[in-house]
């Protein structure tokens, strides 16, 4: 339930975020002088993409079917005036014929796509760079204060299998293709602004091209390490009582000599572990969504649902819209994955750093899947009392006599 109503709320952020600069309402404007039409303050309000009551406009498409038949007397009379027809087209009700077959192919105004592209050059990229630049200055500041955490033992010699080939196998292959989505995503986001200026057009043009047909590759090598994780994981990932033991003294991460039990997995795994398993649902199914355009729409229902919950409605937001043109469902479904890929990068960054720099004999259990006695018994100390265990029972009847 608490999750269900986090991601609601992430939802309506999002929504309301991509539509902020329209949802600043303005005064009621009197239009009488005008006879109903548009005033210069409304011109105004448009231009700073304020919210406005847009009815006057909306609605004012003529009448389509009240021209007169070519055949007719007066044939040449229609039924609406060119401003009445482009109005149409703007708010998609025109009855339009594109030379184009394809699905939507006949929305030829989408005024929403400008929000979208003003959240996406703006707040998207803003909050998304702070986001990981906070995240690489934190981590080096936690290794300056407090260096590589290394055990406090004697190295054993003696070592002892971590994770089995097909596991590291399911690691390496989620970990490679994130890698690569991570970058190929953050040069198609940055790339006008941060690679145009260094490179050209040209020569980014040919990387732009090259880093798509990376990123719709890979992500099927992604969403497969993703699934062999979840089978091989999960049951290990449960959270326990010691995990409340090991949050509460930090892990040992920020004291020396503290070694708090944990099994194969400790908290700090297991939170990174459902981490990827939620992030990379979310942006599995969005990016599917991107992938196979207007096949899968996500938000309308979406906000149906959260209208029933009254969530939005009680954070101030109002009734989220339930129908949607395709268009914005793809604009929707592009943020959100941008915004879960800016978490979920974040979250590995960490996650790189402890297994990396941050831990002296992390590396080696996803290396050759072999770590030390000494380090397995100082950080997974219960799963190596258990690994022992199993060493001492007997094997077969005979060994008993």
């Amino acid at each position: 339930m608490m999750l269900r109503n986090a991601l609601i709320l992430l939802l309506t952020t999002l929504f309301c975020g991509m539509a902020a600069a329209q949802d600043v309402s303005v005064p009621t404007i009197d239009r009488s002088a005008t006879g109903g039409a548009q005033t210069l303050s409304d011109i105004m309000a448009r231009q700073k993409a304020l919210k406005i009551d847009d009815t006057f406009r909306k609605d004012a498409i003529g009448n389509p079917d009240g021209g007169a038949s070519t055949t007719e007397p007066l044939g040449v009379r229609g039924g609406q005036s060119d401003s009445e027809v482009w109005r149409a087209i703007r708010y998609n009700e025109a009855q339009a014929i594109a030379s184009n077959t394809g699905f939507a192919a006949d929305v030829l105004i989408q005024s929403s796509g400008i929000a979208w592209l003003k959240f996406r050059r703006g707040p998207l990229a803003e909050y998304g760079a702070w986001l990981l630049g906070g995240m690489l200055l934190l981590l080096a500041v936690f290794y300056l204060l407090r260096g590589r955490i290394r055990i406090d033992g004697a190295w054993s010699g003696r070592k002892i299998l971590r994770f089995t080939s097909i596991e590291r196998f399911g690691h390496w292959l989620i970990a490679g293709s994130f890698i690569l989505l991570a970058i190929t995503g953050l040069i198609s986001l940055f790339g006008r602004m941060a690679l145009i200026p260094l490179m050209g057009k040209d020569a980014f043009a040919a990387i732009a091209a090259i880093s798509k047909l990376i990123h719709d590759s890979v992500a099927w090598a992604f969403m497969l390490g993703l699934v062999m994780l979840i089978l091989l994981w999960t049951f290990q990932n449960l959270p326990n009582r010691h995990d409340l033991v090991w949050l509460a003294k930090g892990g040992g991460m920020f004291t020396k000599g503290v070694h708090p039990p944990a099994r194969k997995f400790n908290a700090g795994q297991k939170l990174i572990f459902w981490g990827v398993v939620v992030f990379g649902l979310s942006i599995s199914i969005s990016g599917i969504s991107l992938l196979i355009p207007f096949e899968l729409p996500l938000f309308a229902k979406t906000f149906a649902f959260a209208n029933a919950t009254g969530i939005p409605q009680a954070l101030g937001f109002g009734v989220l819209p339930e129908i949607m043109p395709p268009h914005q469902e793809m604009q929707l479904a592009q943020a959100w994955h941008a915004i879960i890929a800016f978490l979920f990068i974040a979250m590995i960054l960490a996650h790189i750093y402890i297994g990396t720099l941050g831990m002296e004999g992390a590396f080696e259990a996803m290396g050759d899947g072999e770590v030390d006695e000494q380090w397995a018994r100082e950080h997974h100390g219960l799963w190596m009392a258990e690994v022992e265990a199993q060493k001492r029972q007997p094997t077969s009847d005979a060994t008993k006599e």
